[in-house]
Order: structure tokens, then sequence, then C-alpha cells
């Protein structure tokens, strides 16, 4: 985790707000499987009903682009390395573990969004959306966005269809609390 990065200090707000265990992972230095450098992961979660995820929090803004020219799209780009090394850590935790992408999704202040929506989030006066898709999925469905910067992405369709609220994956919602 980045102490210094907003879209992964909400995240963990986020996390705090619902009672959900975690571990932040210091990130300033890269991981070795092997002689193989690997980059870290950002947190582990632990979930209602043994939910056990590994988790690399992809901080995007919506709209995207400039102030003049607002791209109306919810990225879904990761760098390969990231994705690469996200499935190897969910793989090196253990049966049971799941390697999650979280989009942490900062919301222009002219973003109209009902307030119900699942995992709207307000932290430091700012609005985040989280949203999710497993990391084998996302591997199964990527696509080069940029060889040069060793970007991939999903075709929109395909983000629509295995994206999914960040609860969903640790099993509550906003007006739940979990018991430890």
């Amino acid at each position: 985790m980045d102490r210094t990065n907003h879209y992964e200090l909400a995240f963990e707000s986020f996390l705090q707000a619902r009672r959900l265990c975690y571990v932040a992972v210091d990130e300033t230095r890269r991981a070795l499987l092997g002689d193989v450098p690997v980059k870290s992961l950002d947190f582990m979660v632990f979930g209602r009903d043994g939910a056990r995820l590994v988790v690399d929090v992809k901080g995007r803004r919506f709209p995207g682009g400039t102030p003049k020219n607002p791209r109306r799209v919810w990225e879904s780009w990761s760098f390969r390395d990231d994705v690469d090394g996200l499935q190897r850590w969910a793989d090196l935790a253990g049966p049971g573990y799941r390697g999650l992408l979280v989009f942490s999704y900062q919301l222009h202040h002219k973003v109209e969004m009902d307030e119900r929506t699942a995992d709207l989030y307000c932290f430091r006066g700012r609005r985040y959306l989280f949203r999710a898709v497993e990391v084998r999925d996302y591997r199964k469905h990527m696509r080069v966005r940029s060889p040069r910067w060793g970007t991939v992405c999903l075709p929109l369709s395909v983000f629509r269809a295995v994206v999914r609220p960040l609860s969903d994956f640790v099993r509550t919602r906003d007006d739940e609390e979990i018991p430890f």
C-alpha cells in the first residue's frame, strides 16, 4: 500500500468502515518469488463466510480525460506486470484465495449517482466507487492496450459482464456489520 495514494487510502478507509479484517502490504520494495521480482499486492482482505482476497487497487477518475474533453468511460486498464503479479500472489496464497483488481473510481463532483449505489463511498471530501474484477477473468479476456507501456485492458462489453461491486466479494453491503 502506498500511503500517499488517495485511491488506496480511500479503499483502506472503506474496509475499516465495513469492519473488514485486512493487511496493507508495504510496496516500497518489489518482492522476489525465487529469483524473479514480482509486483507487490496492495492488500489481503478477509471477509464474511471465509472470503480471502489478494487485492491490487487501480485508481481511476470518472470521467477521465481532460476538463475540456472528458471521457465518460469506466477505464479498466492495468499494467500487464500488475495482472501477472496479482495472479502469482493469489496462487501462492493458497486454495480459497482470489485475486481481485479493485478499480477505485474517484467521481467528479458533477457526476450524479444514487447515494444507495453499492460501494459508493465518501472519503476526505471526495466520492469513490469501488468495483472489482477477479484476476482470472481479467487475464482470460484482456487485450493489449499499449505494447510500449505494457498495458492491457478489457473490451467494454466484457468489462460490463465481469465487473461487480466490491461488496459482492466480501459479502457485505453498506448497511451490514461483520461480527469478528
